[in-house]
């Protein structure tokens, strides 16, 4: 069962949807924040992290440059979160190294496929 990381600060949305990639199967640990996310990044070792892009403190792109410079954690696929649907925050998403982006509200349909595809893309890498 393939983990997932979800590092998002608000607390209906974080248990929203860890609640339902848990029914679908997914094992999901979560992080409240950037800080908590980089060190569950390490901890956890899951296969695709949903970062949302604003986490207060230390944002999501900030959190990800984290993760990605670290060589025990660069390889897991980020995917960020954002309300935001500017393509200026989703260039910077791809900037910093997250593997996609995603809008919310979350249409889950269309996350499962990024999902999907970053665990492939993944797989074939190893």
């Amino acid at each position: 069962m393939p983990k997932i990381l979800l590092v998002e600060d608000n607390q209906m949305n974080r248990d929203m949807l860890s609640r339902r990639l848990n029914r679908i199967g997914f094992d999901v640990c979560t992080a409240v924040d950037g800080p908590s996310g980089v060190d569950a990044a390490s901890r956890e070792a899951p296969d695709v992290i949903l970062m949302d892009i604003a986490l207060g403190e230390m944002d999501g792109w900030e959190a990800t440059r984290r993760i990605k410079s670290n060589p025990e954690t660069r390889q897991i696929p980020i995917i960020a979160l954002t309300a935001h649907a500017l393509q200026s925050d989703r260039e910077k998403s791809i900037q910093v190294g997250c593997a996609d982006f995603d809008t919310k509200p979350v249409a889950l349909p269309r996350l499962l496929g990024k999902i999907e595809d970053c665990l492939m893309q993944s797989s074939s890498a190893a």
